[in-house]
């Protein structure tokens, strides 16, 4: 039986193609033991209310999973995994989540409100779930200072810092 793995996308225009070559590289990376589901994000990224469109679409793709489910996520995805995961209760187990540069939405623009964290987030993520974030220092979309906030919030996760690789994490070393 194949281990299950949910990746959600990157925002921006595109941000399903281009996180396309990320999705294989892992599926290939991990073999036939895992299906990694890629599920499209359907949703106006710029009317007001797309962070609730995609956060019921992570919650739809956690709920018809197996236990045992492995998320990951890149960018805003990943940053909308952490949201969803400290503001909702799951009743899927879930293997361990892997997020890839997600941002640390903070401001006061109108736009950035849905997309940002409740004060508490760190304390309200499910204590039984593995976390693993990974950020390349030459990220030229997420600075690097958010995995930093991330890190400061969450002792408990793990935390892998590349020298390169950029925002899509493209591995040069082969």
């Amino acid at each position: 039986m194949n281990q299950q793995v949910v990746f959600i996308q990157g925002g921006g225009n595109g941000g399903y193609k281009t996180d396309a070559p990320l999705v294989a590289s892992l599926q290939a990376a991990l073999g036939g033991g895992y299906q990694v589901h890629y599920p499209q994000m359907k949703a106006d990224e710029t009317a007001p209310d797309f962070a609730p469109q995609w956060l019921r679409q992570i919650g739809e793709q956690i709920a018809s999973a197996k236990d045992g489910l492995i998320l990951a996520g890149h960018s805003l995805g990943a940053s909308l995994l952490v949201k969803y995961l400290s503001e909702h209760t799951v009743q899927t187990s879930i293997a361990g989540t892997f997020l890839v540069a997600p941002p640390y939405w903070n401001g006061d623009q109108d736009w950035v409100q849905p997309l940002k964290l409740k004060e508490d987030f760190a304390a309200r993520l499910p204590k039984n779930i593995p976390f693993f974030f990974y950020q390349c220092r030459d990220d030229e979309v997420v600075p690097f200072d958010h995995f930093t906030r991330y890190r400061q919030q969450l002792s408990r996760a793990v935390f892998r810092e590349l020298k390169k690789g950029g925002h899509q994490l493209i591995m040069t070393c082969r």
